[in-house]
């Protein structure tokens, strides 16, 4: 039954039961009971009907037990509990119908940002089209007050963004050439031209509402475990109740027994704090694939975190260029070119500090291979190329100089990541990459540490020097450098075994891998490769760890919130029946707390929408865990 046809017949017998009312104190008592059958036949109908179809699904619902009952009030003249019943049974069923739509209020929110119109360049010439009709490689113009229509990078123009839809964050970002925009994004101020590399389903605004709907409709595990417990629940009761009219031969009592024991508020306790949850992560820029991983999310009790884009801002920049033998800026450009297929950040690094310095990059790699974990193999102008780590070169059979390697370590130990050049298997030069430690880093993990994270552990393929280092500002338990995509996923899987509900945190395509092995994969979403956030369980969209710390503490409350409705849905029922076996509690006055008991319950769900977590932390250096590197996973 859809909520406006809910909210009719609930309102329609809402007037039924008050001309009712108004018939008993004038006195015309049959019109009064006519009135009565009226209201109870107008809500009990929509029951019946779900009841039967439940029935045919071979299901024995909540509303079976009521039209049983209502049934039976008919039978033996009790009109006024009948009508009762039938309306608060409805209410009920309403409030869960709008509180269920206010907890999807943050999807409504995003999906009201969805643009319906462009305005792309063709030909010389500017059109107004559909966003359907936008194809990839159009040139989409977008002025001050209008939506991002697309997903692409800018290539004129500069503009202050609204990027709450996607990151959640609510402080306007500035925007400039090269910099990627997302549809469902506010130009706030100024004007770019956009080409156009994701259109439609396929944008990363469209994918966040699909992943939202997808997230809202899967079932935790306390959800199934109580639609198991319905079905064996109603038919339980109806011996029951056939026991009580067997020993108290009291008609009335035992259709009372069968309507108080409707888990009404027990059956909607885990649904809506669910749905609220996921609606306030959402809303916060964090996307929870369901109400299994917020379950799982609580559960938590160690992270690993790689290092480059999710401990660090993944927003390198080159800070030396060292050639051997050959100079500097045609390092720079052989390895640029080589870099060009590369999705990873070092190697995207390396592409726009030549582009910076205005280097054309004119030759397309052959026979180019990523080596994942460790560099990349590529031949450029007829020549070998290699660029990575040591182990890259070491399984190249490329031996490196004692300088170059002194140089190399005087780099890492600075802070920067030392990437190896050979050029026909000779060491051509080092270019070195620095990255800075994201700087809601500390606060966030020692959130996480308040909220019930016993370790915090690094598994980087970086050097081991920068790693320390980065392990060392952030107090982390464990940093294990230098690792391959296997590497991770046999220390998760070891963690995993000792024990440990394991959180993994990545945004590379080489993280993936220990991303799905981990009880929980997060993916950073805005800087994050697709493959990443299609593995993780949870997406970060404004790359931002204090969405994290967020996100856990919200799955903490939202289960704790789960366990709060479903206590006081029972203790609800057991004491009503009660009171009905002890002849305290009857018909109408029983279901009237009933619903009070639903309404309580999407009440105490209705608080995590507006849910925050903790006030900022000031990070006390006392506190620090010191780093371990030695820990052996």
């Amino acid at each position: 039954m859809h909520a406006k046809q809910t909210m009719r017949i609930t309102a329609a017998s809402a007037i039924l039961l008050a001309f009712a009312v108004i018939l008993h104190f004038t006195g015309w008592r049959d019109a009064r009971q006519i009135i009565l059958i009226m209201s109870t036949i107008l809500a009990g109908m929509p029951i019946a009907i779900k009841a039967f179809k439940a029935i045919r699904m071979k299901a024995f619902s909540i509303e079976l037990l009521v039209t049983i009952a209502v049934i039976g009030a008919l039978f033996i003249g009790e009109y006024v509990e009948s009508a009762a019943v039938t309306f608060l049974f409805l209410f009920g069923a309403m409030l869960e119908i709008r509180t269920m739509e206010k907890t999807r209020s943050s999807l409504k929110a995003l999906t009201d940002l969805a643009p319906l119109e462009a305005h792309v360049v063709r030909d010389g010439k500017t059109f107004i089209v559909p966003v359907d009709d936008i194809e990839i490689g159009d040139r989409v113009v977008i002025r001050s007050g209008e939506k991002v229509s697309v997903d692409g990078p800018i290539i004129s123009g500069n503009a202050t963004l609204n990027e709450a839809a996607i990151t959640g964050e609510s402080v306007p970002a500035s925007k400039m050439p090269d910099d990627q925009v997302f549809s469902g994004t506010i130009v706030e101020q100024g004007y770019i031209e956009v080409i156009a590399a994701r259109v439609g389903d396929d944008t990363t605004f469209a994918r966040i509402i699909e992943l939202v709907e997808e997230a809202q409709e899967s079932k935790s595990k306390t959800e199934k475990f109580l639609e198991r417990f319905a079905n064996i629940y109603t038919p339980s009761i109806v011996v029951l109740s056939v026991l009580v009219y067997l020993f108290t031969r009291n008609m009335e009592m035992t259709l009372t027994f069968l309507v108080i024991a409707c888990p009404g508020a027990l059956v909607i306790s885990a649904p809506v704090s669910i749905v609220a949850g996921i609606g306030n992560g959402a809303r916060n820029g964090v996307l929870v694939k369901g109400g299994e991983v917020m379950e799982q999310l609580a559960k938590i009790d160690t992270v690993v975190f790689d290092k480059t884009g999710t401990l660090t801002k993944g927003r390198p920049e080159v800070t030396d260029v060292c050639g051997w033998g050959i100079e500097n800026k045609e390092l720079l450009r052989l390895t640029a070119e080589a870099e060009m297929i590369s999705e990873h950040h070092l190697g995207q690094t390396i592409v726009k500090e030549a582009k910076k310095r205005a280097i054309r990059l004119v030759n397309q790699p052959e026979d180019a291979e990523v080596v994942r974990g460790n560099g990349i193999l590529s031949t450029i102008e007829g020549k070998r190329l290699a660029a990575g780590n040591r182990k890259l070169m070491e399984a190249q059979g490329i031996s490196i100089p004692f300088d170059v390697e002194e140089y190399a370590l005087k780099r890492e130990k600075a802070g920067n990541t030392a990437i190896f050049v050979s050029i026909s298997r000779e060491i051509a030069g080092i270019i070195s990459i620095a990255d800075q430690i994201r700087p809601e880093a500390a606060e966030a993990l020692a959130k996480l540490r308040k909220n019930g994270i016993s370790q915090i552990i690094m598994l980087t393929g970086d050097n081991r020097h920068t790693a320390q280092l980065v392990g060392e500002q952030l107090g982390l338990d464990a940093i294990h450098a230098e690792l391959l995509p296997e590497d991770k996923v046999a220390a998760v899987q070891r963690l995993k075994e000792q024990g440990h509900h394991v959180a993994m945190a990545g945004d590379g395509i080489n993280d993936a891998p220990a991303i799905a092995t981990a009880d929980i994969g997060l993916a950073m979403g805005e800087g994050g490769t697709d493959i990443s956030m299609e593995t993780a369980d949870i997406v970060l969209m404004a790359d931002r760890l204090d969405q994290f710390s967020h996100a856990y503490a919200l799955a903490k409350t939202t289960v704790r919130n789960m366990k709060q409705n479903t206590f006081f849905a029972v203790g609800t029922v057991f004491l009503l029946l009660l009171g009905v076996l002890l002849g305290k509690v009857f018909l109408a006055s029983g279901m009237l707390v009933h619903e009070v008991s639903v309404f309580l319950v999407i009440l105490n769900a209705i608080r995590l929408i507006r849910y925050t977590s903790d006030k900022p932390l000031k990070q006390n250096k006392s506190e620090v865990i010191p780093n371990e590197p030695g820990i052996t996973l």
